[in-house]
């Protein structure tokens, strides 16, 4: 069985990502030489939400009205999967803000790096998030910043630009003070800023070229066509030689004001992909028009034509390495201290803050709270409410 087709540009009904590889994308497979892991995800948007990986028929209990509902097939990848995983994490994370400024960072990888990192995204993508951790751990350690203690922060990476090209980053979120390396003190940080900028790129340049230098001479990168010339080890250290000479860009914006900030910041950043289906204008004649925000042009909303092969490419640039986790956490927020952490620093703040409380509330409530519909209410008699009468069983293959 084919998989749903898509919906004319010219009809009144939503353009999706997953409408340009349900049109074009198995002509760009075919041309194309994939990974595994881009395979996959191109599977799972096609089927997603079609019969092919199953569902469930619902009918009213009052007028008998029937309806189907296909499965999800929750990629991380795919925008429209996204939304409830988003609204579950952010609930989670109710739990551990703490009532003080919090702090973003950005730190971004030179474009000179890009080949490599494509080629070797799991090494690249992991140095990133160690070169990152230590150079924050290091500062927060320096006396001159005057916190002398542990720092704890959510590092979320992104690949990707407004246009879809390679554009590697990582976003990171830091409550504004340091635990004492005894457990004894929390040492706010100043209000205005964390630590300089410019120091911060430093440190954070050297780190990530140590890192992967080491990584290189350890045989754990891989270079294939276009970077077979960095397989040599001169070749590889004149490119190691450019890149140190470049400006880093690392960057921080204005500190937050509050827990309530936090978390909308988080709702924008962590579960983001490459592109938004509300950004798809057009999808007809073999092209794909998008929007995006011109960052050189003050952040001006434009349109962006490309062929559908080209729109395919640039999209799976920023297909993960497999089980590769986007988000992680580290120093006092890290998995294994966090619980006690958070408990210790608030009493050591003696803040009586009222914080946001963990809501732990079911699919159904939590689409009522977003959408202000009853998903169980029947659509036809307005009454009733929709149950599930069958269950209708995956025709093709595993969406895990």
């Amino acid at each position: 069985m084919k998989p749903n087709k898509a919906p004319s540009s010219n009809s009144n009904a939503k353009l999706e990502v997953a409408d340009v590889f349900r049109l074009y994308g198995e002509r760009f497979r075919q041309k194309n030489r994939l990974s595994s892991a881009q395979l996959k995800v191109m599977r799972h948007i096609v089927t997603c939400r079609s019969a092919l990986l199953g569902g469930h028929i619902e009918q009213c209990n009052l007028c008998g009205f029937e309806r189907i509902s296909y499965n999800s097939c929750r990629d991380k990848h795919y925008p429209k999967c996204q939304t409830l995983v988003k609204e579950k994490w952010l609930d989670d994370r109710k739990s551990e803000l703490l009532p003080c400024e919090y702090f973003h960072l950005v730190f971004t990888l030179p474009h000179d790096l890009n080949p490599i990192i494509l080629c070797n995204k799991k090494v690249a993508f992991g140095i990133l998030f160690a070169a990152v951790n230590q150079t924050l751990q290091a500062f927060a350690k320096d006396p001159q910043w005057r916190l002398e203690g542990q720092l704890g922060f959510i590092l979320v990476l992104h690949t990707w630009s407004q246009t879809l090209m390679d554009h590697f980053h990582l976003h990171c979120l830091i409550p504004g003070g340091a635990l004492s390396f005894g457990k004894d003190r929390w040492t706010p940080a100043k209000s205005s800023f964390l630590f300089r900028v410019k120091s911060l790129a430093k440190e954070f340049k050297n780190r990530y070229l140590s890192l992967l230098k080491a990584a290189y001479r350890k045989d754990e990168l891989i270079f294939p066509g276009n970077t077979a010339r960095y397989e040599s080890r001169e070749k590889f250290d004149l490119l190691i030689q450019s890149v140190s000479k470049a400006k880093w860009i690392t960057y921080a914006k204005r500190p937050f004001a509050g827990p309530m900030q936090v978390l909308e910041y988080l709702g924008r950043y962590t579960h983001r992909i490459a592109i938004s289906n509300h950004r798809i204008k057009s999808v007809d004649n073999g092209k794909v028009v998008f929007t995006y925000r011109d960052r050189a042009d003050n952040n001006e909303l434009k349109e962006m034509t490309l062929t559908a092969e080209e729109f395919i490419r640039r999209f799976l640039l920023h297909v993960l390495p497999e089980k590769f986790m986007k988000i992680r956490y580290f120093g006092f927020l890290s998995n294994n201290n966090k619980r006690q952490a958070i408990q210790l620093i608030r009493r050591l703040m003696g803040s009586a803050a009222v914080l946001p409380e963990k809501q732990n509330e079911t699919v159904i409530e939590m689409l009522f709270r977003l959408t202000g519909e009853d998903i169980t209410c029947c659509p036809e008699c307005k009454k009733g409410k929709m149950g599930v009468v069958k269950k209708l069983p995956n025709q093709f293959w595993n969406s895990s």
